[in-house]
């Protein structure tokens, strides 16, 4: 089954909210060897103007990941999860995400795209915090490889 062109403009459930913990951040910090102390030292992130620890940028994935699983649970894609590669992420952020943030993550698939037997889906996340203010939109381009 070819992936669903019909996907684009499909906007899921908002899933959250996800509570930001401080060991979830430094966890994440040294996972991907973030290295400022803004990302492990409460003092440190205080001392810059923080209310608490700040999650390196691409801690959004964490958020994202769980807007995706609703893609590829859903039935009608035609995306088989054996065949997916990630192809291209980008962050557009309006303000960096702190321990503390209690966030919620939208996902809207913004385009399916056939080349050369293979189909993209790109979809963005979109981030907001408990005020309902964006934080960030994690987009992401997932490669279907064809038969």
């Amino acid at each position: 089954m070819p992936v669903n062109p019909d996907l684009v403009g499909r906007a899921f459930e908002p899933v959250g909210p996800y509570l930001v913990g401080r060991e979830k951040v430094r966890e994440f910090a040294r996972a991907v060897f973030a290295s400022n102390p803004v990302h492990d030292d409460v003092a440190a992130a205080q001392d810059a103007g923080y209310r608490d620890l700040v999650a390196p940028l691409t801690f959004a994935v964490v958020l994202q990941q769980l807007t995706l699983d609703q893609l590829l649970a859903s039935d009608d894609t035609g995306i088989d999860f054996e065949r997916v590669v990630h192809g291209e992420q980008r962050f557009t952020s309006t303000r960096p995400i702190v321990a503390g943030d209690e966030l919620t993550a939208t996902l809207a698939v913004t385009s399916v795209k056939t080349l050369g037997g293979n189909a993209m889906v790109t979809s963005e996340s979109e981030i907001r915090d408990a005020d309902g203010e964006h934080v960030v939109t994690a987009i992401s381009t997932l490669v279907v490889r064809g038969e």
